[in-house]
């Protein structure tokens, strides 16, 4: 069936790296908008960036200069680049998409920042 699994994230210390994987089964990612979002302790869950089906992207401000997101095709995988990390990045990172009218969420994967 339709899903979507999160992967990648870890304990960073501040100033590194984390790339986020978001496989998906069921679908083309090529054919969806896909989102990242974030859910910080004891914050909402929010959204941080898109990709569309052309590769275009948006991000949020907090994340400009720092994260990219991309997709490679043939594996069927989004992808979220963090590079800088810092402390206030603490949180589950959540992908999306729409599909049939419906949102379809990843699980989640933890990233802690923490020196």
């Amino acid at each position: 069936q339709v899903h979507l699994v999160d992967s990648g994230g870890g304990l960073v210390e501040p100033g590194g790296s984390l790339r986020l994987s978001c496989a998906a089964s069921g679908i083309m990612l090529k054919s969806y908008t896909m989102h990242w979002y974030r859910q910080g302790p004891g914050k909402q869950r929010e959204l941080i960036a898109n990709i569309f089906s052309d590769c275009f992207s948006y991000y949020d401000d907090s994340m400009k200069g720092r994260f990219s997101v991309s997709r490679n095709d043939l594996k069927n995988i989004m992808y979220l680049q963090m590079n800088s990390l810092k402390l206030e990045n603490t949180a589950v990172y959540f992908c999306k998409t729409v599909f049939k009218s419906q949102n379809l969420w990843g699980q989640g994967t933890q990233v802690t920042v923490s020196s």
